[in-house]
C-alpha cells in the first residue's frame, strides 16, 4: 500500500536508528546551551497591556523613569485610642530607622478613625545589594509585637511582589515534580512495564528542554511572559507524551495480534504515526491563530507552544521509532508480573466497559447524540453571562493569606487607595504655568465629582517632563462604581484639564484591564474564525471529507463551550469553588477565555483524528459505517483513555496552584478533556456519524483534486541494520 510521510520517516529511523538517537540528543543538548546563552527576554510593563494604559507605561518607560515601590502600612485600633496613636509612631519610627525608605508621608486617618495607614517608598537597591523589604516587614512586626491591641498589615508592590514570586517558584516546582512522576505512574498502569512507562515521559521532557532553549532565542524577537515557560511545560507533556502514547499502544497492539516487530513497527508508523502528524499540524495551525490576537502575550505562548508541539510531534515519528527498533522486546523492561490470562482479560475489561456504553449509542444513534449534546449545552448555559477582567490582588491570591486580608481591608477602609488610577502627564515643559494650573484643576474636579477619593498624588519628574497624578477611585476597584468613575476620569475630567496642553493617558489596574478586554474583543471573532477555518480545511484535506470536517468544528465547539461554562459556574459563580481550593473571583482572567479555545481546539484534535483515522481504518477494508464506527471506538478505547488521563492528571496539578488563573487554566482545560474523552468521542461522536451513514464520506467533485491520504495497514519496512548501541 502507499506510504505515507509518517511511514517514511519511522522507516528511516528505523533504519538508522543510531543516526536517530545521537541526533535526538545532540539537538536536545545543542538547543539547551544555545537558550542558555542567549537568555530569555521577558516582556516590558508597557509590552504586557494595550490601548492608553500601555500607551501611559510606554511614556513612564521611555523617559527612563524608575517606579520605586510603594508600600502601606494600614493599623486597625479603636479610634484616637492612645495605643492606636503609639503604634503609628512605633511603626514611622521602625521603618524610618531602617534607613531603606524614603517620602515618609503623613498619616491619613480614614473616615470611621479606626484606620490609619503610613505610607512610604523604598529606596532602589544597588545590583547586589541585600532587597529592603525584609527590613521594612522586620519593623513593622516589632511595631505589631509592642501593640498587640492594634492589628497592623502591610501591603504594596513590593509586598505583592514577594509574595508572587515565592508563590510561583513552589507551586511550579512542586507541580514540575508531581506532573512527570504521575505521568509515568498513568503510563505504567496502561502498559504494565516501567521501559515502555518512562519513554513517553522521557521522551516529552526532553522536548520541553529543547523547546525552551529555542524560545529563549526567539524571545529577543518576540519577548515573553514569566508564565510562558510555565504553559510550554504543561502543553510539551500533555501533547509529548499523549503522542507517544498513541504510537507505542498501536505497535503493542500489533505484537500481540502476532506481528513480527519490524512489521508491527511499520504499521504503527503508517497509522498512528499519521494520526501524530496530523494532530500536531493542527496544534500548531490552532496555536498560531494566537498572532491575530494584537497581545504580545499571546504571541508569547503561540511561539512556546508552537515550538514544543512541533519538537514532541517530530520526535514521537522519528526518535520514538529508533528506540523501539533498538529496544526490541526489551522495551518491556520492568514488566509488572501479571499471567497473560490476567493481562488479556484486563485489556478485555476495559474494551468491555467502553463497548457496554457504546452499545445502545449505536443502538439508538439519535436519542444519545439528542442526550449528549444536550448535557453539552446545560453544561454551557453559564456561559452566556461570562465576564471577564484583570483579576486583582484580592481575587488571584487566596483569601486566608494574610496579604490579601489586608489588601482587602484596606481597600474598604480607603477605597481606591490600594490600586488608583495613574494619569501620566507628558508635556513640553511639566513646569509651565498653564501646565501646573491643569494638574490643580484635575486635582478639583476629580474630588468635586463624588467619584474620586482624597489623596490624589502627584509625582513630578522634571527631567523628563512627566508628571505622575494617581486618583483613587470609588469603589472596590473593579465593581460598576469603579468602572464608571474611570470612564468619569477618562472621557471628561481628564480631557477638560490636563488633556487640553499635555498628553495625558490614564493607566492602572483597572485601566489595564479595561483596555485589555477590549483588545480582546476585537481580536477575539478574528482568532476563532481562522482557528476553526484553517481546522476545517486541514481535515477536509486529511479525510477528503466535507462532513467529518464540519463535524469536528461543532464538535470542538460543543466540548469548549461546556469547558467555559463549568469555568464561570465555580470561579465567577462560586458554585463548587470549595473543592478546588479556591472562592469565586466574580470573572475570568481576561487571557483564560482565548487561550483556552485554542488550546482546546487544538488538543482536541489528537482524539478526534486517531478515533477517526481507525474508523475510516475499518471502513476501508469493507465495513459499514456502523461496524466501523464501533470497531473504531473500540479499537481506540484504551490509548483514549490512557491520553485523556495524563492530560487530565497534567492539567489538574496547575488546578491546585495558588493563583486564581492558573486554578482556571488548569480545571478548565482539565475538564474540557473529560468531556470531549467521554461524552463526546464515546457518545456523541460515534452516534453523529452512524446518523450520517455514508453521508459521512462524501466529497463534493469539483473537491476531487485533493490529495488522497493512506489511512491503512503499511507494508513492512525492510528489516533494520544491526544494533550499533547495544553489544
Amino acid at each position: 500500500m502507499r506510504r505515507n510521510v509518517a511511514a517514511a520517516l519511522g522507516g528511516w529511523s528505523a533504519r538508522h536508528r543510531s543516526a536517530a538517537v545521537l541526533g535526538w540528543l545532540l539537538f536536545v543538548v545543542l538547543a539547551s546551551v544555545l537558550g542558555g546563552a542567549a537568555g530569555q527576554v521577558t516582556m516590558a510593563e508597557h509590552e504586557q497591556g494595550s490601548g492608553p494604559s500601555a500607551h501611559a507605561e510606554k511614556i513612564i518607560a521611555d523617559a527612563g523613569i524608575d517606579d520605586p515601590d510603594s508600600e502601606t502600612v494600614l493599623l486597625t485600633g479603636p479610634a484616637g485610642a492612645p495605643e492606636t496613636v503609639r503604634a503609628v509612631a512605633a511603626v514611622r519610627a521602625n521603618v524610618q530607622a531602617t534607613g531603606k525608605i524614603t517620602d515618609l508621608r503623613p498619616d491619613v486617618v480614614a473616615r470611621d478613625r479606626r484606620h490609619v495607614i503610613v505610607q512610604f517608598t523604598l529606596k532602589d537597591a544597588p545590583d547586589g545589594a541585600p532587597d529592603p523589604l525584609p527590613a521594612i516587614e522586620d519593623a513593622v512586626a516589632r511595631a505589631q509585637r509592642a501593640h498587640p491591641s492594634v492589628r497592623i498589615g502591610e501591603f504594596g508592590g513590593a509586598t505583592a511582589d514577594a509574595w508572587f514570586d515565592n508563590a510561583l517558584g513552589k507551586d511550579f516546582q512542586r507541580a514540575e515534580m508531581t506532573a512527570v512522576p504521575l505521568a509515568i505512574g498513568i503510563l505504567l498502569v496502561a502498559f504494565g512495564a516501567l521501559l515502555a512507562a518512562v519513554l513517553p515521559v522521557v521522551l516529552a521532557f526532553t522536548a520541553y528542554l529543547a523547546a525552551g532553549g529555542l524560545l529563549a532565542v526567539a524571545s529577543h524577537a518576540v519577548h515573553v511572559d514569566d508564565t510562558t515557560n510555565s504553559v510550554m511545560l504543561l502543553m510539551g507533556l500533555a501533547v509529548g507524551v499523549d503522542y507517544c502514547l498513541f504510537y507505542l499502544q498501536r505497535e503493542r497492539e500489533e505484537r500481540r495480534r502476532g506481528r513480527d516487530r519490524e512489521a508491527a513497527l511499520a504499521i504503527a508508523a503508517a497509522t498512528s504515526g499519521r494520526s501524530v502528524l496530523v494532530s500536531g499540524i493542527t496544534v500548531m495551525v490552532a496555536m498560531s491563530g494566537m498572532f491575530l490576537s494584537g497581545l504580545l502575550l499571546f504571541k508569547g505562548f503561540a511561539v512556546a507552544t508552537i515550538l514544543v508541539v512541533c519538537i514532541a510531534m517530530l520526535g514521537s515519528v522519528t526518535v520514538l521509532p529508533a528506540l523501539l527498533s533498538l529496544l526490541g522486546d526489551r522495551v518491556e523492561f520492568g514488566r509488572i508480573r501479571l499471567p497473560r490470562r490476567r493481562r488479556a482479560a484486563r485489556r478485555k475489561e476495559r474494551a468491555g466497559v467502553v463497548g457496554a456504553l457504546l452499545k445502545p449509542v449505536l443502538a439508538r444513534p439519535g436519542i444519545a447524540a439528542a442526550l449528549s449534546a444536550g448535557l453539552l449545552l446545560a453544561l454551557a448555559a453559564p456561559a452566556l453571562g461570562m465576564k471577564t477582567e484583570k483579576l486583582g490582588i484580592d481575587q488571584q491570591i487566596p483569601p486566608g493569606e494574610r496579604i490579601a486580608r489586608t489588601y482587602t481591608e484596606l481597600n474598604r477602609a480607603f477605597p481606591g487607595n490600594p490600586e488608583p488610577a495613574n494619569v501620566v502627564v507628558k508635556a513640553r515643559d511639566i513646569d509651565a504655568p498653564q501646565v501646573r494650573a491643569a494638574i490643580g484643576e484635575l486635582k478639583r474636579r476629580a474630588l468635586a465629582s463624588g467619584e474620586m477619593n482624597a489623596p490624589i498624588e502627584v509625582t513630578v519628574h522634571r527631567k523628563a517632563n512627566v508628571a505622575e497624578i494617581e486618583v483613587p477611585l470609588a469603589g472596590t476597584g473593579s465593581d460598576a462604581a469603579s468602572k464608571h468613575a474611570l470612564e468619569t476620569l477618562r472621557e471628561k475630567i481628564v480631557p477638560q484639564t490636563v488633556g487640553r496642553v499635555a498628553d495625558a493617558p490614564v493607566s492602572g489596574q483597572l485601566a489595564w484591564s479595561t483596555d485589555y478586554n477590549a483588545q480582546l474583543r476585537h481580536a477575539i471573532a478574528p482568532v476563532f474564525l481562522f482557528v476553526m477555518g484553517v481546522t476545517f480545511l486541514l481535515m477536509l484535506v486529511f479525510f477528503r471529507s466535507v462532513l467529518i470536517a464540519l463535524t469536528a468544528i461543532v464538535l470542538n465547539l460543543l466540548s469548549v463551550g461546556a469547558a467555559y461554562g463549568v469555568m464561570v459556574a465555580v470561579f465567577q459563580h462560586g458554585w463548587g469553588d470549595s473543592l478546588v481550593g479556591t472562592r469565586g473571583a466574580g470573572a475570568l482572567e481576561s487571557w483564560i477565555p482565548l487561550f483556552v479555545f485554542v488550546v482546546l481546539f487544538g488538543l482536541s484534535m489528537d482524539y478526534h483524528v486517531f478515533v477517526v483515522s481507525r474508523i475510516r481504518e475499518a471502513r476501508d477494508r469493507g465495513l459499514d459505517t456502523a461496524r466501523a464506527v464501533g470497531e473504531g471506538v473500540r479499537a481506540t478505547a484504551g490509548v483514549v483513555t490512557g491520553a485523556a488521563v495524563i492530560m487530565i492528571a497534567t492539567f489538574a496539578i496547575f488546578g491546585t496552584l495558588s493563583m486564581q488563573d492558573f486554578k482556571q487554566l488548569g480545571v478548565g482545560l482539565a475538564v474540557a478533556v473529560l468531556i470531549d474523552a467521554t461524552v463526546v468521542r464515546i457518545v456523541l461522536l460515534p452516534s453523529v456519524m452512524v446518523l450520517l451513514g455514508r453521508a459521512n464520506w462524501y466529497l463534493p467533485r469539483w473537491l476531487g483534486w485533493l490529495p488522497r491520504v493512506s489511512h491503512g495497514e503499511a507494508a513492512p519496512v525492510p528489516a533494520p541494520e544491526p544494533p550499533a548501541l547495544v553489544p
